[in-house]
């Protein structure tokens, strides 16, 4: 059945049914569970200790915008390398009824969305509208979506369900993952007035004025297909928007190929080796990847592993990233 721009509310379906109706461009969004509002909490708790008393929404009206990169910059690899945040999204899969044993994580990932474009790069990246399968994602990954704090439908995320199936003209012909965790991923805390990393762009005129807009409480939870087109919407609020997100994807869809449909996406290269199985944390066999990574351009890091991010933890803390500012 055709699934395209349905959306599911606390639905009872079960993980197969699910992931074949968001393969097929549905949504779903899930109230608060406990174990997403454990995951929650860990990443508010973080994020509060970070900002020392200041209210993390309205920080960016105490600070320098340099200032608040200093703060978040280390403070986003700290969070994803957390020895608890792979245990807190393990759990989220069994609340969530998923094969621990068939189901691959990756980690998650903390954003921000400062209001009226204080900062819209680098940490705080404002995302133009993509399909996160332009980075290199398999067709068969599943974004999971949480916010953290209360926020407004000015700043939330819209999904352009009517490009679903429709071609749109890219660059991710032009973009390497390996290359990315070498350079752009770690680099982030360098743009802080303009971002000027390679990433894949829509290469033609959107329209974005039919975008769905889903406004949930912290803790709730939005499951997507990588392959939907999605965007950032201009956050004029007043209030940073704080959120996470994390990946998955099922073995036995990954070793038959079954996913959502390849309309456009030409990437190099494949984030496979960056999921581990929900069960024991052990990494996809390498022939099972070797399916996704046809391309002999390997130049780059092919996984950004956790030594690499600790290397980063510790330059960050060590150094302002971006020199002295006024504090």
């Amino acid at each position: 059945m055709e699934q395209q721009g349905a959306i599911y509310y606390d639905s009872k379906h079960d993980d197969e049914t699910r992931r074949k109706n968001l393969y097929a461009g549905a949504v779903y969004v899930y109230s608060p569970r406990t174990s997403t509002l454990a995951l929650r909490n860990l990443a508010a708790s973080m994020i509060e200790e970070a900002f020392t008393g200041l209210d993390p929404l309205r920080a960016q009206y105490a600070m320098p915008v340099e200032h608040y990169v200093d703060i978040c910059a280390p403070l986003k690899p700290k969070f994803i390398h957390d020895p608890h945040t792979k245990n807190l999204v393990r759990n989220i899969m069994g609340e969530f009824q998923c094969d621990l044993e068939k189901t691959y994580q990756d980690v998650p990932r903390l954003r921000m969305v400062t209001s009226d474009a204080y900062l819209t790069s680098g940490v705080g990246y404002a995302h133009h509208p993509h399909r996160d399968t332009w980075y290199s994602a398999p067709m068969c990954q599943i974004n999971w979506w949480m916010p953290l704090y209360d926020f407004e439908v000015e700043a939330s995320m819209p999904f352009h369900l009517n490009y679903w199936s429709r071609e749109v003209k890219n660059g991710s012909d032009e973009f390497n993952y390996y290359q990315w965790n070498s350079d752009g991923r770690k680099n982030a805390s360098k743009h802080v007035h303009q971002d000027t990393r390679k990433q894949p762009k829509a290469l033609e005129d959107l329209d974005l004025s039919n975008g769905v807009r889903l406004v949930c409480e912290p803790g709730a939870v939005i499951l997507f297909s990588a392959a939907q087109l999605h965007s950032t919407n201009p956050n004029t609020t007043g209030l940073t928007r704080y959120s996470l997100d994390f990946r998955t994807a099922n073995g036995d869809d990954i070793q038959l190929g079954i996913g959502a449909l390849n309309v456009d996406s030409r990437s190099v290269g494949t984030s496979l080796r960056d999921f581990l199985r929900s069960s024991d944390f052990a990494q996809l066999p390498e022939e099972v990847v070797a399916k996704y990574d046809e391309s002999e351009i390997r130049d780059g890091v092919v996984t950004f592993n956790q030594d690499a991010a600790r290397k980063q933890i510790q330059e960050l803390s060590e150094a302002k990233v971006c020199g002295s500012v006024p504090q």
